[in-house]
């Protein structure tokens, strides 16, 4: 069904998800948008993420199970700065929701506050 070189193509796709999602959302804040949609958003941001590098360990597994040990030696380096650099990226782009949101609830919670008063 899928080959093997579609596991890093997989990883890229869903590395590419993980940091676009975040940036389409943020295009399309709106003072009124609930706070669980910035959550999900987040929640799929990095369940992408994950799964892109699970990806990446499932093809350094076929890499072990074909005893391909010159392609591990070229590769692994490189898939590790590359897992740092989609990890760090990721949460930098979901970095400005995550302030979003906890800047509306302190709104939320202030308005409450004046409400009460």
């Amino acid at each position: 069904m899928f080959d093997t070189g579609d596991l890093n193509l997989f990883s890229l796709v869903l590395g590419l998800a993980a940091w676009i999602l975040p940036l389409v959302h943020m295009s399309r804040l709106r003072p009124t948008t609930p706070l669980h949609r910035l959550y999900r958003t987040g929640l799929i941001s990095f369940f992408c993420c994950a799964l892109a590098l699970v990806f990446q360990l499932y093809y350094q597994l076929h890499l072990v199970d074909i005893q391909d040990w010159s392609a591990m030696m070229d590769t692994t380096h490189a898939v590790c700065r590359a897992a740092a650099v989609l990890l760090a990226g990721t949460a930098l782009v979901n970095l400005p929701l995550l302030l979003f949101s906890l800047d509306e609830k302190k709104k939320a919670a202030d308005q409450r506050g004046a409400d009460r008063a």
